[in-house]
């Protein structure tokens, strides 16, 4: 599954709003944007991307928008975790410089303060100088490449939205840090194998009784291939609704 490729497709086929066209009425450089935002494609691997010149660089919003979605994923995850009790203060301290100052400085300025309130004053201090950061290091590089287009951004040989080396690092140490105290902990450890388990399960059951599948997907596997229908309508899934259709078409 790549989620952009499945973006690019809700918005060129799967949404349904005129009736002269599938898709929905964006401009060129917004679908873009989606395709090449996060990573680069190339040619030969996908062919059907072509018109979206990927050769070339991205524009800036798509290059900004990268780096932008990691900043705020990336300390929204660590609220998460703090507010479910996965990660403390000391843990993300003692791991994230960028972190580590940031609650200093807030411990300085509200010594009374109880905790919660000085990891929320860090973590928006930590989010403001990431996207400052970015802001400055971004404008520099584009000052020091002379570029004043769209076509000269295209055509630099690399990404100009960045970070200044230093917080790259810091972005690093943050991303680490999620990857091995959050996304791969024990505690959800057993969440992700029962996700996975449901996914597999339902996806099997619709692959042997495509019947059972709404009728808008049960038409589009007329003209396309049943396992591509049954992955768009288990990617468009809420976690309610997912395990509603669970219980209806596995559950014991």
């Amino acid at each position: 599954f790549d989620h952009n490729l499945h973006a690019l497709r809700i918005v060129e086929d799967f949404e349904l709003r005129y009736a002269s066209f599938r898709g929905l009425n964006l401009t060129f450089e917004v679908r873009e944007g989606i395709i090449k935002h996060a990573r680069d494609y190339h040619a030969e691997d996908h062919p059907e991307l072509a018109e979206y010149l990927l050769d070339l660089r991205p524009p800036l919003e798509a290059q900004l928008i990268d780096l932008t979605d990691e900043i705020a994923y990336s300390t929204a995850d660590l609220d998460d975790g703090y507010e479910a009790r996965l990660l403390t203060v000391e843990q993300i301290a003692s791991s994230v410089n960028l972190f580590d100052r940031c609650y200093r400085e807030v411990q300085a300025l509200y010594p009374k303060a109880a905790e919660k309130l000085l990891f929320n004053e860090a973590l928006k201090r930590v989010f403001d100088g990431l996207v400052g950061d970015l802001i400055t290091s971004t404008r520099q590089r584009l000052e020091q490449a002379g570029v004043r287009s769209l076509a000269a951004i295209r055509r630099h040989p690399g990404r100009l939205a960045a970070f200044s080396p230093p917080v790259a690092q810091e972005r690093r140490q943050i991303k680490h840090f999620l990857y091995e105290n959050l996304y791969f902990s024990p505690a959800l450890e057993g969440e992700k194998e029962d996700a996975e388990r449901i996914v597999g399960e339902l996806f099997a059951h619709w692959m042997e009784e495509p019947d059972d599948l709404p009728r808008n997907y049960r038409e589009k596997s007329a003209h396309e291939p049943l396992a591509r229908v049954i992955c768009d309508y288990i990617a468009g899934m809420t976690d309610p609704f997912i395990y509603q259709q669970y219980e209806k078409y596995c559950g014991e």
